[in-house]
């Protein structure tokens, strides 16, 4: 066994990502599968992609210190299982995770979290990587939902109820629209993927809502490019939520509408200027600064995952 050697897993609701990162920290491999719904599908999916990984390096599984996994869901990471993970067809009871995992991979140490939680620690490892500093961050997934993983110091914070960095559920209009919540008005409802969907309902059925929105902004429709700062804003509503709360130093764009790239990042920089310009305590916080796109080279969810692994070895997380 080499023990710095490991292996995350990042399990999606279509295709299962695994990386083999090395001693250094560096991707040695990668791969990509289609992922297999069901608990049954969703083990042997993540036994077949560590196999594969691990093989394109020449080794077995039972070389790797660790295998790391990051699923969407509710996961209990000491009891190493996951509940209501509903996009990947696990929604009938706890799914021993970890214990089976393990058990399709001759004894491997396994180690799973919540999918956000992984990418956090993944994009945390990369801006780690460049600046040699333990790393302070928000990882600010734009998806379905709308949501954020923590590491602050260099480790990962999930809250004493696991929900840390659940800022879509801050109600900033109690007298917007129910929330799937049961609150009013939540952040979700302006600034998740969804959101640009009640924003730009005439998007074409084969084109993403986002890239529609963006596309009709950048060809000057007025509609569009009014529908598009008020994404921003809330997106910038977002950023700035996680800044005032626990002052990272930076926060890490991601999720589906992520993908805009740098379109997206320059409205979010220009709405958080905008936010900024009436008050100077903001302006001292550089804010639109601190945002920036995750790396489109690099599976940071598998990468996080596989730290995850390295890291269950040692100290554990934060509460």
């Amino acid at each position: 066994m080499t023990p710095d050697l490991a292996v995350g897993v990042d399990i999606g609701g279509t295709k299962t990502l695994a990386v083999l990162l090395g001693p250094d920290g560096a991707v040695l491999a990668r791969t990509r599968i289609a992922t297999e719904p069901g608990p049954r599908g969703v083990v042997d999916g993540a036994a077949r992609a560590v196999r594969a990984v691990v093989g394109q390096a020449g080794l077995e599984p039972g070389r790797v210190g660790a295998v790391g996994v990051g699923i969407p869901g509710l996961v209990d990471p000491a009891a190493g299982t996951v509940r209501h993970a509903v996009n990947v067809g696990v929604d009938d009871g706890p799914l021993p995770l970890v214990a089976e995992l393990s058990r399709a991979l001759g004894g491997v140490r396994v180690a799973v979290e919540n999918d956000l939680n992984v990418a956090a620690l993944g994009a945390a490892h990369l801006a780690g990587r460049e600046t040699g500093e333990a790393v302070d961050l928000a990882f600010l997934a734009l998806g379905t939902g709308l949501a954020a993983g923590l590491v602050l110091d260099g480790r990962l914070r999930r809250g004493a109820r696991g929900a840390a960095g659940e800022i879509g559920h801050v109600p900033v209009d109690p007298a917007g629209p129910v929330c799937p919540c049961g609150q009013r008005g939540c952040l979700e409802l302006y600034a998740s993927g969804s959101a640009v969907r009640a924003l730009w309902p005439t998007a074409p059925a084969e084109v993403p809502a986002p890239v529609a929105l963006f596309e009709a902004a950048a060809a000057g429709d007025p509609a569009a490019v009014a529908a598009r700062a008020r994404y921003a804003s809330a997106v910038a509503a977002a950023v700035r939520m996680l800044v005032l709360a626990v002052d990272v130093r930076e926060v890490v764009l991601g999720g589906g509408v992520a993908a805009l790239g740098e379109p997206l990042l320059a409205a979010v920089r220009d709405a958080l200027t905008a936010a900024s310009s009436g008050s100077a305590f903001l302006t001292s916080l550089r804010l639109s600064d601190r945002v920036r796109l995750a790396p489109d080279s690099v599976p940071v969810g598998a990468v996080g995952a596989a730290v995850l692994g390295r890291e269950r070895r040692g100290p554990p997380s934060t509460p």
